[in-house]
């Protein structure tokens, strides 16, 4: 503005200038010939022209000066423009590595947790988790095979609803187990013993966020361990009754060899004393003969049997022609078990026969067959008297006996049997309402 003003006042001062310049001239130029007059034209031409071009060319030293001015503002808008694309470009790359890192870790993590998964699913024992409200949250196929659920049906359930006794009892405990052993009963009969081992589940907080339930199938090592304990029982006893019964019957030999003279030379009346004698020494023979044949190892002539002509044939047999016991069978489809035919019907036969003296009044037999996991399972129930609990752990002993005549060999001989086969035999009684006898052969399918 101040340039602008400045130079205004010097245009007018230079045209006053030239105005008095003209003038000075004219003057003189009235007096002469006129030449004066076509110079101080020239002269004032010559001065606009030069003014002009002066004025044209600080006009455009002023436009080059704004355009100038106006270009450096765009170049500083345009490096602005171009640095923001910058930063919004390698804003972009670190979101697109970010991106990658983001999904780089979600897919480690479902790997972790696959292969965490995947562990589980492997390890042979059971494990189930509950949370603080004792509801299930998973069972891994282990468990879901030991004690034949699914974790679909399971999920989410209180424990309690799904599992009985003494599982639910030892999952609300507050006090961790470890290595307890207990019987339990699946849902579809299968008698089964476990080892089992509970601990509290925490988070990384060291929070309790719920349960562990951790647990193996220990059914065949109870089973091996009974196979132990008998054939230690039966060795000993085949050493004592070897020793007994040679000692016993030499004196029976003698002794029946008198009272055969002495019934030769007895009077008639007292004949049946003799015979008493006699039968009383051949009933003695019975018994050590039978101890002999317990005691002595048993000889298994294998073969693929089928169950179910078996149970039928055994059933009808001990039957005979009782009316008063209903016989009901369960076998689903053919089952098939290694072992030796005879052997297998004579316990099942002392089975039959024990459950039908149970029943003097009548009742009920029920045979059930289940086959699972290589094994085939037989339960025996009757609704006779049942066994007494103080002496259930004693009938398959032998010589031990609650019947007047026995001799006490039935179900020791059952339990000798079975456990040649490699199977395991075990009981359940309630008095008063009956008892039940599940026996388990290894399965030939």
């Amino acid at each position: 503005m101040y340039n602008r003003s400045l130079f205004r006042v010097l245009s007018v001062a230079l045209f006053i200038f030239l105005g008095l310049l003209a003038g000075v001239m004219l003057v003189p130029a009235m007096e002469g010939n006129g030449r004066q007059y076509v110079t101080g034209a020239v002269v004032l031409f010559i001065i606009t022209a030069v003014i002009m071009l002066a004025g044209e060319y600080v006009r455009k030293g002023r436009r080059r000066q704004k355009t100038a001015g106006t270009e450096g503002k765009v170049s500083e808008v345009g490096f602005v423009v171009d640095t923001f694309h910058d930063v919004v470009a390698k804003l972009k790359e670190k979101e697109g590595e970010l991106e990658k890192l983001k999904a780089s870790a979600e897919e480690k993590a479902v790997s972790i947790e696959a292969y965490n998964a995947h562990i589980l699913q492997s390890v042979p024992s059971g494990v189930i988790s509950v949370d603080n409200e004792i509801r299930i949250k998973s069972i891994n196929q282990a468990a879901e095979t030991i004690l034949g659920i699914d974790e679909g049906a399971a999920a989410g359930k209180k424990f309690d609803e799904v599992f009985r006794e003494p599982l639910s009892t030892v999952m609300q405990e507050e006090k961790p187990v470890t290595r307890m052993e207990y019987p339990y009963v699946t849902d579809s009969g299968r008698h089964i013993w476990l080892g089992i081992t509970t601990s509290q589940l925490r988070n990384s907080a060291g929070e309790k966020i719920g349960l562990i339930f951790v647990f193996t199938d220990l059914t065949d090592i109870k089973a091996l361990q009974s196979r132990v304990e008998l054939k230690e029982r039966l060795s000993q006893l085949g050493e004592m009754s070897a020793g007994i019964s040679h000692e016993l019957r030499n004196s029976m030999s003698v002794i029946a060899g008198y009272a055969k003279l002495l019934g030769k030379k007895v009077e008639a009346s007292n004949r049946d004393t003799v015979d008493a004698i006699q039968t009383e020494i051949r009933s003695m023979d019975i018994i050590i003969s039978e101890l002999l044949a317990f005691a002595k190892p048993s000889v298994l002539h294998a073969e693929k049997v089928l169950l179910n002509d078996l149970l039928h044939d055994t059933a009808e047999s001990a039957a005979g022609d009782n009316q008063t016991v209903t016989v009901s069978m369960h076998v689903p489809g053919p089952v098939y078990v290694q072992g030796d035919t005879v052997l297998l019907r004579q316990a099942l036969t002392n089975l039959f026969v024990n459950a039908m003296e149970a029943m003097p009044e009548g009742g009920n037999l029920e045979v059930r067959v289940l086959s699972s996991h290589g094994k085939a399972e037989i339960t025996v129930r009757d609704t006779g008297y049942g066994i007494p609990p103080d002496i259930r752990h004693k009938i398959f002993l032998p010589f031990f006996t609650t019947k007047e005549k026995g001799i006490g060999f039935g179900l020791a001989l059952v339990q000798k049997i079975i456990i040649s086969h490699g199977g395991s035999v075990e009981v359940e009684s309630d008095e008063g309402r009956g008892t039940s006898f599940m026996i388990t052969l290894p399965s030939a399918e």
